[in-house]
């Protein structure tokens, strides 16, 4: 008769844990699974469990790794990425850096990143500064504590030397430790770059728009210290310098990069009044706004005013009208920057240039 001491089953508000095999037949523990109980399972030394699942210089049989890989998955045995780290030198993650991951741009790139990623067998972890670039350099140090295998950097870059040279020592103790670094933007680090030919192409489109039969333009530039933004800016000046066309100081109107800030920008240009055909909005999620603030005062699209963005967000080609845009191939430059860090280190930084192809549509209906 089993004593009356000892319960069976399950107790209630006990919670009961599965056992685990841990070397003899029928001995059971409880507890979470560790390499010891692996190598035990499959009869060799810790070491040699530790090169089977972790990796490291030291080959191991195949036999043997078989037999380890076996034993953790018989006993549901989770790899510790921290010793992967330490025998490898180095992790399969790559750390992800973006500026704002609610902008269509930054999540469309992080989707090629991803992608690519998952074809060499690497682990994407995002991070974001929420458009604070003074938090990219703690960003970088915490990935090289956690022995990441490379960073990418995807944003602009914004006019301050000092943030500048904080954020390239901490590149630099990445790179010495082995790590690898892309950059999606501009080429102003020392570091393999994807770079966007934002400058020439809103020359481009600025000139495609004088096409259009409009000579009277509002430019919503973004901030003032944000360099993707300026080069979009200088960019369409020149453009319509190109077609005979000056852009007066008033004409420029700086404002958040993003859909309120392309609102709040073109309800003050509303409120203060101007006279032009089309606005020109630094990227897509700022045209969208203005178009909304637009719509709020009445203003038909795109008979009484134009609308042209910048980027071609997939989720914003049904806005109505259709937005009139600069198209950047946004997942091919995130996976060709996957793809940078992937490859061996250069003896120099490599430079993919990426060019944007102008898309007219009906938000900028030709007139006169």
């Amino acid at each position: 008769m089993p004593d009356p001491r000892v319960p069976t089953g399950n107790v209630t508000g006990v919670p009961q844990v599965p056992g685990r095999a841990v070397g003899g037949a029928g001995r059971r523990t409880t507890g979470p699974v560790t390499l010891m109980d692996v190598a035990r399972r499959a009869g060799v030394s810790l070491a040699t469990a530790s090169r089977a699942l972790n990796g490291g210089e030291r080959r191991v049989r195949e036999d043997l790794r078989e037999r380890v890989i076996a034993a953790a998955a018989e006993l549901d045995y989770a790899v510790n990425t921290q010793a992967q780290a330490v025998a490898r030198g180095r992790s399969n993650v790559v750390g992800l850096l973006v500026h704002d991951i609610a902008d269509p741009y930054f999540s469309s790139i992080a989707a090629g990143v991803m992608r690519a990623a998952d074809e060499h067998g690497l682990i994407v972890t995002l991070s974001t500064t929420m458009r604070q670039p003074e938090r990219e350099a703690g960003y970088v140090a915490s990935l090289r504590g956690q022995r990441a295998r490379a960073v990418i950097l995807a944003g602009s870059r914004v006019d301050d030397p000092g943030l500048a040279e904080r954020l390239q020592r901490e590149l630099a103790a990445f790179e010495a430790t082995g790590g690898r670094i892309a950059v999606i933007g501009q080429n102003r680090l020392p570091a393999d770059t994807v770079l966007v030919e934002n400058r020439a192409t809103a020359r481009e489109l600025a000139v495609a728009l004088a096409g259009l039969g409009h000579r009277r333009f509002a430019v919503l530039a973004g901030p003032k210290r944000l360099i993707t933004a300026g080069d979009r800016v200088r960019g369409f000046t020149e453009g319509l310098a190109d077609a005979g066309i000056d852009l007066g100081p008033d004409d420029v109107v700086h404002g958040d990069f993003t859909r309120d800030g392309g609102y709040e920008t073109m309800h003050a240009l509303l409120a203060r009044g101007f006279d032009a055909t089309c606005v020109f909005a630094v990227n897509d999620v700022m045209a969208v706004g203005a178009m909304a603030a637009l719509r709020e005062h009445g203003v038909r699209l795109p008979e009484e005013m134009a609308v042209a963005g910048f980027d071609d967000i997939a989720t914003l080609r049904d806005v109505t009208p259709a937005l009139t845009t600069v198209r950047i191939p946004l997942e091919e430059i995130g996976a060709a920057a996957l793809s940078l860090v992937a490859q061996p280190r250069a003896e120099r930084p490599r430079l993919r240039r990426v060019p944007g192809e102008v898309v007219l549509r009906e938000s900028t209906a030709r007139i006169g």
